[in-house]
């Protein structure tokens, strides 16, 4: 074929689910989905663009508006050579088929077809219609299947009318589809004609190399993530006067304290922005009852996520605990000889984390001051929490389809969530790689570089891709 990349009209009745698999398949969520019909009126194209290179192009056209009358046309033309492009050249300047030229017109350019059906829906005549007049353009072609529930029942009736007059047939829901399930189907659409494949190989290829490039992007973003929330601190520098009483003492710990616990949420929020930027979401929707929509210091998320307390302790007895002077934020009293006064804190982990507090409060006297300092994070539990939370974010990053942004999603929701089997993550790796990132945790906390980072980040893109390269959909109603 003439193409040097592979060009797919997206075709189908309206409101079959086109433009959310076109908005699937281009990782691009800023395409309009509306769950009314007919609302794509013109032939959009969508390139995929890597490397400043197009690698393949996905073309969004209107809905079939006059099928029965293209049908009987072809059928009247059969002699054309190329039907497409002579129902295009005859129909081009009558108003009444503006649509339906719209539609062939990527056809009549050499593009591929891959045909949209909403397969929990009874096949009609107007389908069998549709499908007979695009087996008639003689294009290389593939149906998709793109059920919009759980109904079942009408797939095996659409699989044989649609095998009889297309190179390949395939189940693909475009509001729930993972990254492991847009590879197979692209890597299916070579199947639809021997010419393709060569130039679907490269598309595919080009894929996994920018996934690939995400998906270590990704990691340098948690490790930085757990250098900067590890190694957090907060001062305050309060006249001796303000403190004199416990009060005062009191109104200062609770003033620093909501800062540093705030300062660790916007730690976690920045990197989630960059996730979210890695795999090219703009629209984003957390359910407030799941464990990313809950605080992150908040009791639920410190119970679900990170080491068992056997794990801790094991990890604790062989990384060794992090050292320093000061005293727990759970403890009151005096430091002995350096003069600092310790108070309790509210919030945070207290009595979720194995009874340790989130971090240290100390406060030193200076001439006419005292500076109160909490941070870094003494929580032994704390940065596997926080690896795992973030390990949860990118699952989600990484799997939710691009098409689900503006859909029914309450059709979208009748299609039950893959199964969750564990909410965690660090709890699963070995013994060595949870001490390792243990030491690597504590090197953090003292603001110095670890030979360990490379393997730390070795085991986050482990875990990665085990998320991006499995049927996991979501953990815990994400």
């Amino acid at each position: 074929m003439a193409a040097k990349i592979p060009r797919l009209a997206i075709m189908g009745h309206p409101n079959a689910g086109k433009s959310s698999v076109v908005a699937t398949l281009t990782e691009n969520d800023c395409i309009a989905i509306d769950k009314r019909a007919g609302t794509t009126t013109t032939s959009d194209v969508y390139p995929v663009v890597i490397d400043g290179r197009t690698v393949i192009e996905f073309i969004d056209t209107p809905g079939f508006q006059n099928p029965n009358a293209i049908l009987e046309w072809f059928q009247a033309n059969e002699n054309e050579r190329d039907l497409a492009k002579a129902f295009v050249k005859a129909h081009k300047a009558d108003p009444l088929y503006a649509h339906d030229v719209a539609l062939l017109e990527p056809v009549a350019a050499g593009a591929g077809i891959i045909l949209v059906v909403d397969g929990s829906k009874r096949i009609k005549e107007k389908d069998r219609v549709e499908i007979e007049l695009l087996r008639l353009t003689a294009r290389p072609r593939m149906a998709i299947l793109n059920n919009l529930s759980n109904q079942n029942r009408h797939i095996s009736r659409w699989q044989d009318a649609l095998s009889m007059a297309f190179n390949s047939v395939r189940e693909f829901n475009a509001h729930r589809a993972t990254y492991a399930e847009r590879i197979r189907l692209l890597n299916a659409l070579k199947a639809i004609d021997q010419r393709w494949e060569p130039l679907v190989e490269q598309a595919v290829d080009a894929f996994a190399r920018d996934w690939d490039r995400r998906t270590d992007q990704a990691v340098s973003t948690i490790i930085e993530l757990l250098k900067d929330a590890l190694s957090f601190k907060t001062s305050k520098t309060v006249k001796s006067g303000k403190v004199i009483f416990q009060s005062g003492r009191d109104r200062v710990r609770e003033e620093i304290t909501a800062e540093f616990e705030d300062g660790l949420r916007q730690l976690e929020i920045d990197a989630q922005e960059q996730i979210r930027a890695h795999f090219r979401h703009n629209v984003w929707n957390v359910k407030s009852d799941s464990l990313l929509g809950q605080d992150l210091l908040s009791e639920e998320v410190g119970q679900a996520l990170g080491l068992s307390r056997r794990q801790l302790a094991v990890v604790g007895m062989a990384a060794g605990a992090a050292s320093g002077v000061t005293l727990d934020l759970a403890t009151a009293g005096h430091s002995l000889g350096t003069g600092a006064l310790v108070g309790a804190a509210t919030g945070g982990f207290l009595g979720v984390m194995g009874g340790k507090a989130l971090a240290k409060l100390n406060i030193e006297r200076a001439p006419n001051t005292h500076v109160f300092t909490i941070g870094p994070v003494s929580n032994p539990r704390f940065p596997f929490v926080l690896l795992d939370r973030i390990v949860l974010y990118c699952a989600r990053a990484m799997n939710w389809a691009h098409g689900r942004q503006a859909a029914d999603e309450s059709a979208a929701d009748k299609v039950p969530e893959k199964g969750v089997v564990r909410q965690g993550f660090t709890e699963e790796l070995s013994s060595q790689e949870q001490r390792t990132l243990a030491k690597f945790f504590n090197a953090a906390r003292r603001g110095k570089e670890s030979d360990l980072e490379e393997d730390c980040r070795e085991i986050a893109k482990r875990i990665l891709r085990g998320v991006s390269l499995s049927e996991i959909d979501s953990r815990s109603h994400l």
